[in-house]
């Protein structure tokens, strides 16, 4: 029996688009809850929300058999936290800040099994291979792990050719937020000079053999980056979503206690 098929991989080698959500709770119930909206891939957050190993295992756990893949976002590339991930049962992974083709190699080493890679096989104890009852899970695993790497930054974009030529790649990420402080507008991913970076890179990377990826927080945003070239697109953060609605809710309410 060989390791199960990553669909989401899948997607993105045909050329179809995947919409997806960023998990922000670090708590499998809100993750779960997230799932019914039937995203196609959900960022299990690990830099910037409060997640560990633990909790991130749990929500690989609940998401199992589910529509929306998940795809889980470590603090930084290393090679233990990769390992540790891959054999809690994820098979997409997204990296942050990586800024030149060596970094994303050796990610990608990172990533996969001897002789390709560099991965621990202690597989024998871990969920990946459903705790040994996948026979054939060291065979077949590499095939169907996903490397996804986040370029930032003036260095990493500098460098974008490099990456986009590295083998075991299979997207690149840009990450607004991170791009807009390091070309020196903090908050202010919508300046033009960094709207004219990200239509640029998004681009670059749609004319290559990878998935382009971004993260949008409104629709008309998320319209324009679909339009320039976006594969996966992520369409909002839950953490968010509820704050939004929570505080429409009240201002509502205050409104209308106001004009009584």
């Amino acid at each position: 029996m060989p390791a199960p098929e990553n669909r989401f991989k899948a997607a993105l080698r045909a050329g179809r688009t995947q919409i997806g959500c960023w998990a922000g709770f670090a708590d499998p119930y809100a993750t779960e809850v997230l799932s019914t909206a039937n995203f196609d891939w959900l960022v299990i957050d690990g830099e910037h929300a409060p997640n560990d190993l633990q909790t991130i295992m749990h929500q690989l756990q609940v998401l199992d058999g589910k529509q929306s893949h998940a795809v889980v976002r470590l603090p930084v590339g290393n090679e233990w936290l990769i390992k540790q991930v891959l054999d809690a049962g994820a098979q997409t992974v997204l990296v942050p800040l990586v800024e030149t083709g060596e970094q994303a190699a050796f990610l990608a080493r990172a990533m996969r099994y001897p002789p390709q890679g560099i991965r621990g096989a202690g597989a024998a104890l871990a969920r990946a291979s459903r705790f040994s009852a996948i026979p054939d899970y060291i065979a077949t695993a590499n095939d169907q792990v996903c490397l996804l790497v986040q370029v930032e930054t003036a260095r990493g974009l500098g460098n974008l050719d490099a990456i986009l030529a590295t083998d075991g790649i299979d997207g690149v990420f840009i990450g607004p937020a991170d791009l807009a402080a390091d070309m020196g507008h903090p908050g202010d991913a919508g300046h033009p000079d960094v709207q004219d970076t990200i239509r640029s890179a998004l681009a670059r990377i749609a004319a290559s053999d990878k998935a382009a990826g971004i993260l949008a927080t409104d629709d008309a945003t998320a319209q324009t980056y679909h339009g320039w070239g976006a594969q996966f697109l992520a369409v909002g953060i839950d953490v968010m979503l509820l704050a939004r609605a929570a505080r429409t809710a009240m201002e509502l309410w205050t409104d209308r206690l106001g004009a009584e």
